[in-house]
């Protein structure tokens, strides 16, 4: 498992670094990020790659692919 620490990171940075950790092999990702919009982004980066997305809490995002 991989831990992703995007606090502080504006969209589209936090959706960025979950799409290079999956190709670089990453099965399940954790990422805490803060942006208002991170949920959108990761979602749609974990769909692109056929991966789910689940929010574990608030800034909080699990992703298994």
């Amino acid at each position: 498992m991989i831990r992703i620490d995007a606090r502080g990171m504006r969209c589209p940075w936090p959706a960025i670094r979950l799409a290079k950790a999956l190709r670089d092999g990453a099965t399940v990702v954790e990422i805490e990020a803060d942006d208002p919009r991170a949920a959108g982004e990761l979602a749609s980066a974990a769909a692109a790659v056929g991966a789910k997305l689940a929010v574990v809490s608030d800034g909080l995002f699990r992703v298994e692919h």
